[in-house]
């Protein structure tokens, strides 16, 4: 049984920091392509950040050169470190694992990934 579980969700101040963090299991971690998405009240879930097992990334422009992913195989974790966080940030982070394979190819959408974590919520607010 696939397992995804969120944490590190928080209120942070306009241009502070917040670490997020997914714990995977019940599936071949280090073979599987992990995401981060949002969604914000009234709003779409988006595609934020993507990471394939060989580590290559893929971002959101409106993320870029502000948050980072990372994952750790051994550990079947996924991190993202999100800086610079702006009120349009705010939104419930999920983790998301594309368990069919490699991401190469595939767009940062919904529809490409099979499963999901609960959620955790992000606001960024003064």
């Amino acid at each position: 049984q696939v397992r995804l579980v969120e944490s590190g969700g928080g209120s942070v101040q306009p241009g502070g920091s917040l670490r997020l963090s997914c714990a995977g299991s019940g599936y071949y971690y280090n073979l599987t392509c992990m995401g981060w998405f949002r969604q914000a009240p009234g709003k779409e879930r988006e595609g934020v950040a993507r990471i394939d097992p060989d580590g290559s990334t893929s971002y959101a422009d409106s993320v870029q050169g502000r948050f980072t992913i990372s994952r750790d195989n051994a550990k079947s974790t996924l991190d993202l470190e999100m800086n610079s966080l702006k009120p349009e940030d705010t939104a419930i982070y999920f983790c998301a694992a594309r368990t069919r394979g490699s991401c190469r190819g595939y767009g940062l959408f919904r529809e490409n990934f099979d499963y999901w974590g609960q959620g955790t919520q992000v606001t960024v607010s003064s």
